[in-house]
């Protein structure tokens, strides 16, 4: 995979930084998307080589700008992460008249990740060399997961989840294979937030008995990046410790 090159959305903390860290111990040079922590994202390049690029997926030209900019730094991309994202929760009766953690949750979960898969996929297809996508989902978008409610998060997880398989058939024949990584609860900044009383409830589903490692997510990512994943396209691969088997 030395020479590589991969985009990462959400590089800066968590699963996303463990994802460039992977990647780049194996050679790929990573163009790290971050949308505010401008520190973070330099220390994670600092460490990896990386280079950074300020954007919010969200925003559709915006993105379009960081891409061009990173076809112009690097030649264009053989790999696209989708991992920006953030978490949205909340019972929908609670909600304002505008919904906005509704809206909010499909805006960055589901569009962002649509439109970077959408710009970069284009130029892996008029280049002609194939690619790779993999979009971050959740164990959410599978199973109603508690103990807190995560709707707006979870229906925008399964949106996405079903975007990975529609892409994976529409784009095989240009070589570009489509998956998503779909972790349990994994230690992060999102975990790191929940109630004590909270993380003893999951962690007594999760047969393995622990939260995942996010350096795990960037294990398999580089599995789904490399070419032993050549004829690997449509899946949306769970990993969280079991914990979908008791729901």
């Amino acid at each position: 995979m030395t020479g590589r090159i991969a985009i990462v959305t959400g590089g800066s903390r968590g699963i996303g930084a463990a994802i460039v860290r992977a990647l780049a111990e194996k050679g790929v040079r990573v163009a790290l998307i971050y949308a505010g922590n401008t520190a973070a994202a330099e220390t994670v390049c600092s460490e990896t080589g990386s280079r950074p690029y300020l954007c919010d997926v969200a925003d559709f030209e915006a993105s379009k700008a960081v891409c061009d900019a990173i076809a112009a730094d690097f030649g264009g991309a053989d790999i696209l992460v989708n991992n920006a994202g953030a978490g949205f929760g909340g019972d929908l009766l609670d909600m304002d008249d505008d919904l906005g953690p509704w809206f909010n949750a499909f805006n960055l979960l589901l569009h962002g990740a649509t439109q970077m898969s959408y710009l970069v996929g284009k130029h892996m297809r008029d280049m002609g060399n194939g690619g790779r996508v993999i979009n971050i989902t959740s164990n959410a978008g599978s199973i109603v997961n508690k103990p807190m409610p995560l709707t707006p998060y979870s229906c925008a997880k399964a949106a996405l989840n079903h975007l990975t398989k529609c892409l994976g058939n529409d784009w095989g024949k240009y070589g570009i294979r489509v998956n998503a990584i779909a972790p349990g609860y994994t230690k992060s900044d999102m975990t790191n937030f929940m109630p004590e009383d909270a993380q003893k409830v999951l962690l007594a589903k999760v047969p393995v008995g622990r939260l995942g490692e996010a350096i795990e997510i960037g294990a398999l990512a580089v599995y789904l990046a490399s070419p032993a994943a050549a004829h690997v396209t449509g899946e949306v691969i769970v990993i969280d410790g079991g914990y979908t088997l008791a729901c």
